[in-house]
């Protein structure tokens, strides 16, 4: 959420602020806000569509900061949207803004956009340092207020609606928080920070009710925007505060100074009720104040804090809200919040990235793999065969807009639902005559030109045999057989490649299918050469140790040679030649096919590996190899001969090539792509959209999935490795 003025109000005033050398505690982090705020206030690359082994970098220095302070951090981050639908018109306008934004990027202007992969990097490494983590099914902030209540504790976050939440141990704004210069001896490290409690702000307003803050939040106005009238009444008081008190006094402070001359909010409401009686109804809108305070009121316990215990109870809200097969993964943060939405909202959010916005948003290719989880999620086979042949509707599964037809190839029944509302709880089932079939769809939205728009795109279920309600039960060969179907890649075609990266060749071949305009060698070289450079480092900065008898065997100096050349190849930001914005759709495409497949794969509860996302790519490189192979250069000229980055480089690219190769018609995905091309839809698999990686601790590490060979290229990561959480 967010107070519209505070943050500006109270950093202006250093009364309102308290110095701490913070160290020994606890400490609730505000995770979405701590990942923005990291990303975007140290100069990391946005334009070429992000270097995130730099924000790796960054984030382990954060937590190791943390560490040498005898600190111990809690990470909540927000899930799905808020299902009321309250903050949606906002969510929105910022999506409409981010748009415009990234379109400036594109053009060499400034703008602000998070690459698409930077959450999913964030709950990784946070997996792999054994950071304590619960992600929320919606918005977190009044989880992590009522958690950091209970156990007396600091929040860090750059929310400003913490400002208003009553909490004893106080709330540390990130811009405060001086993590990168740690004070103090070795055993006594600290970390400078300040630190707000809503008690010095209402003893600077004459010992102000703490009770009144929370309508100060709703008058003053937060992303869940004001009641119908409050903006008149806001005038009434800018005006007498300008005779009061001159011009110049902020809104925020006009509400407060008002405030504080009312002992409890009851008399407040009824003044704000009794001065709007002639232009509003006043009941109504006080009534509707009163049901917005209470956003700001905190619960006396938190189920977040049995959730850190280590009985590791998982709160209500996911079990109400999501099925029973991702009750654990959800709050692990294992499930992207995406699931969320359209499980519960029959809608998705696509994340906007700096592309030439003259073309179809590169989110369309991975489409089909979108509607795959729409497909898993939303539709169910029934057996009974009266429902089969489409002879009566379906109904949800009792929760949340959860509703599912008939499965059955896109054939089945469906239940309809309008934005926002829950088909489980409020839908009647629909009548579909014999033999007909509606189909479910899901929301989509998404950038057309330079304008946010919505799409109805219809569920899709994959031919393989999943039921979602015996996911969990199903084996890791019948789950990755889906996943492979949807991608449209014949598993014999990815036993050469090692096990961590065959998802990412497989999502390559998707890519080089499914892009539109096609992507060329030099883009395909210059990924493939972008992962092998991610290889390398991640081989030579952690000593991975190879297999005996790898040939050849692996020389190390000759490889950190190969990793120096091709870094000298990476383009620096604002580089004078201009981003080549064709590049960057068409890498762009290739992230966006990632990101749904691995939501797609953690729908399926991690039948493969996820990629180590930190060392998968990198932006900057990627571009400058692409000019590089542009300007006549062989790709082989930058790997030598006889090194094992040559023929990993070879390997994956024999790889990739295969897997872009269209399956048969006889097979699965053919029949599908036919289908598809009677769609319109250029012969598409079908899938599911994912958010970059977790952490290897689910219950499937993809080793019964796919035989892992014993050749060279499994020389950069053996079994142990695999048991390190990558």
């Amino acid at each position: 959420m967010g107070v519209h003025g505070l943050t500006t109000y109270v950093d202006g005033n250093k009364n309102f602020l308290q110095d701490v050398k913070f160290r020994n505690s606890r400490l609730i982090i505000d995770g979405c806000s701590l990942y923005f705020r990291l990303y975007f206030s140290h100069c990391l690359d946005q334009q070429y569509g992000g270097d995130y082994y730099d924000f790796y970098v960054l984030l382990s220095q954060f937590l190791s900061a943390l560490e040498a302070c005898n600190i111990q951090p809690y990470v909540v981050l927000d899930g799905g949207i808020d299902p009321s639908d309250k903050k949606f018109s906002t969510i929105r306008q910022r999506l409409q803004s981010k748009i415009k934004e990234a379109d400036n990027l594109s053009h060499g202007r400034r703008g602000s956009v998070l690459p698409i992969l930077t959450r999913d990097l964030f709950i990784q490494v946070l997996g792999q340092r054994g950071i304590p983590l619960f992600q929320c099914p919606f918005e977190a902030d009044k989880e992590i207020a009522c958690l950091a209540h209970q156990w007396n504790c600091p929040v860090l976050s750059n929310d400003s609606d913490f400002y208003i939440f009553d909490l004893p141990g106080g709330y540390m704004p990130l811009h405060f928080f001086q993590w990168t210069n740690l004070n103090g001896k070795a055993s006594h490290r600290y970390i400078s920070a300040r630190c707000y409690t809503t008690a010095g702000l209402c003893r600077w307003f004459g010992g102000m009710n703490k009770m009144l803050l929370p309508l100060c939040a709703v008058l003053s106005g937060n992303d869940y925007g004001a009641p119908k009238g409050v903006e008149n009444f806001l005038q009434l008081l800018d005006e007498n505060a300008r005779k009061d008190r001159g011009k110049g006094i902020p809104r925020i402070e006009s509400v407060l100074v008002w405030l504080s001359s009312f002992p409890n909010p009851k008399e407040a409401l009824e003044e704000v009720s009794r001065l709007m009686k002639n232009e509003v109804n006043s009941q109504y809108l006080k009534s509707e104040l009163w049901a917005a305070m209470q956003e700001y009121c905190i619960p006396p316990h938190s189920p977040l804090a049995l959730w850190f215990s280590e009985s590791r109870v998982v709160p209500s809200d996911w079990i109400h809200n999501l099925p029973a097969c991702f009750s654990q993964e959800g709050p692990q943060g294992l499930l992207s919040p995406m699931v969320v939405d359209a499980v519960v909202m029959n809608r998705v959010i696509l994340i906007p990235q700096v592309e030439n916005s003259k073309l179809a948003s590169s989110h369309n290719c991975a489409r089909v793999l979108r509607q795959a989880v729409y497909g898993i999620l939303l539709l169910r086979r029934h057996e009974t065969q009266g429902i089969s042949q489409g002879t009566r509707g379906s109904t949800g599964r009792g929760g949340r807009g959860s509703s599912r037809g008939r499965g059955g190839r896109g054939q089945g029944t469906s239940v309809s639902t309008q934005p926002g509302v829950n088909a489980g709880a409020s839908a009647a089932p629909m009548q579909v005559a014999q033999g007909a079939s509606v189909p479910v769809c899901v929301e989509e939205y998404d950038r057309m030109d330079l304008n946010l728009k919505k799409n109805q795109v219809e569920a899709q279920v994959p031919k393989s045999p999943v039921h979602l309600d015996t996911l969990n039960q199903a084996s890791v060969a019948v789950r990755l057989c889906v996943l492979l179907e949807v991608l449209g890649i014949k598993e014999s075609d990815l036993a050469p490649v090692p096990v961590h990266l065959r998802l990412a060749v497989a999502v390559t071949g998707f890519w080089l299918r499914e892009a539109r305009p096609t992507p060329s060698q030099v883009h395909l070289q210059a990924l493939v050469l972008g992962l092998v450079y991610g290889e390398l480092s991640w081989t030579t900065q952690t000593g991975a140790a190879p297999r005996q008898h790898t040939t050849p065997p692996m020389n190390l100096p000759a490889e950190r040679n190969v990793l120096i050349g091709l870094n000298r190849l990476r383009l620096r930001q604002w580089d004078r030649q201009g981003l080549d914005v064709g590049v960057a759709h068409s890498l762009s495409q290739w992230q966006a096919c990632l990101w749904s497949a691995l939501c797609l794969n953690q729908v399926l509860l991690l039948p493969t590996l996820e990629p180590r996302l930190p060392w998968l790519f990198s932006g900057t490189l990627v571009h400058g190899l692409v000019r590089y192979l542009k300007a006549g250069q062989v790709a082989e000229s930058l790997l030598p001969g006889g090194t094992l980055s040559a023929q990993l480089y070879s390997s994956l690219l024999a790889a990739v090539k295969k897997c872009s190769s269209k399956i048969p018609q006889h097979s699965s995905a053919g029949q599908r792509g036919k289908r598809g091309r009677q769609r319109g839809s250029r012969g598409r698999g079908r899938g599911g959209r994912g958010r970059g990686a977790r952490g290897t601790r689910g219950a499937c590490r993809g080793r019964g999935a796919i035989r892992e060979l014993d050749n060279m290229f499994a020389a950069l990561m053996s079994d142990d490795e695999f048991d390190d959480g990558w």
